[in-house]
């Protein structure tokens, strides 16, 4: 049994991750400073089924480097989930961002290095990669490999590329077992749809549960490799446990496969069994025409392969919405420190 820290473990995809840990058999410790962690996420993390003696809670903030010490003591892997989420909260205010994203990475990787952790596992984000035009006569451009060279281009995209970098520097200098996962436009179960920056899929299912039109940027046909949480989970727990060809190194993480929003509207609307249309509003600051990912790194090094298509995910997705809109919590408790 390994003690795991999950940095924002009560954000939408740690608290997945956490229980993941949870029912495999290791001990979690949660630090969450409850910015945008939500309590019923906690909750749910000590339901009936899942050891509560294995479980602890830890509140605070990545930015406290003291904070971060405490919550790696004793710790076997960190997987560092904790962060400012959002392209255009980033273009908003930069400096927040700048300071929990990278700033707040950098003390744990401190703390981790500190502590000796074994492994410590990094949510990187497919935004470092920028925009890459499409070739004459092609519908959009080529998928997204690990070899590209970088071209952030918000805010966001750079606090994220720069915490590949410390990750990289950390094992190459301090023997850090470093791995940087590079998640592609994640959705699932639990995720915020009512926060003024939610991810799209939330957004679109609730509105269309409400019949409502939801807001599109742009013309639409801007595509995304969504990505299922429970994918991104196995690829975690998998850069946990993978073998040295892994440390130091950046992988991308999603399907492989590319869906514009136009469409991904319309297959919503048909699972919700509804048909309001969208509203569109102008491009956003920030945000990148096409993104699909070469996940053949993944695979080869990593033995990654998502076992949920988009399809699935999305079914499954819009269920939960269906039966939780409405209600939230697990009646249940942690245990705090």
């Amino acid at each position: 049994m390994a003690l795991c820290l999950v940095t924002g473990g009560a954000g939408f995809i740690g608290s997945h991750l956490a229980e993941a840990l949870l029912r495999q058999g290791d001990a979690v410790r949660v630090l969450d400073n409850f910015s945008t962690g939500k309590e019923e996420n906690v909750e749910c993390l000590t339901a009936p089924g899942l050891p509560p003696d294995r479980f602890e809670l830890m509140r605070g903030d990545i930015r406290d480097f003291d904070t971060c010490r405490k919550a790696c003591a004793g710790v076997d892997r960190v997987f560092h989930q904790a962060a400012l989420g959002s392209v255009p909260r980033s273009v908003a205010d930069p400096i927040t961002t700048s300071a929990v994203n990278i700033q707040g990475t950098l003390n744990m990787l401190v703390a981790a290095r500190d502590a000796r952790v074994k492994r410590f596992v990094y949510a990187s984000s497919s935004s470092v990669y920028g925009d890459r035009p499409a070739a004459p006569g092609e519908e959009a451009a080529p998928p997204k490999v690990e070899s590209q060279i970088p071209n952030p281009q918000s805010p966001y995209a750079v606090s994220k590329l720069t915490g590949e970098y410390y990750c990289r520097v950390f094992y190459t200098i301090y023997n850090l077992q470093t791995v940087s996962l590079r998640y592609f436009n994640v959705f699932g179960q639990r995720q915020d749809a009512n926060s003024a920056y939610a991810a799209v899929i939330p957004r679109f299912i609730t509105a269309l549960l409400r019949e409502r039109p939801a807001t599109i940027y742009g013309d639409g046909l801007q595509s995304r490799d969504f990505t299922y949480v429970e994918n991104v989970v196995r690829a975690n727990i998998s850069a946990a446990s993978a073998t040295w060809a892994v440390l130091g190194e950046p992988f991308n993480i999603a399907c492989g496969e590319r869906i514009t929003l136009n469409e991904l509207y319309a297959r919503l609307a048909a699972l919700t069994g509804t048909s309001t249309a969208p509203l569109y509003a102008p491009p956003r600051a920030g945000d990148v025409r096409h993104s699909r990912a070469d996940i053949t790194r993944a695979a080869q090094v990593l033995g990654y392969q998502p076992r949920t298509t988009l399809v699935e995910g999305l079914r499954k997705t819009t269920e939960w919405f269906t039966q939780h809109l409405n209600r939230t919590g697990c009646n249940s408790t942690a245990r705090k420190i």
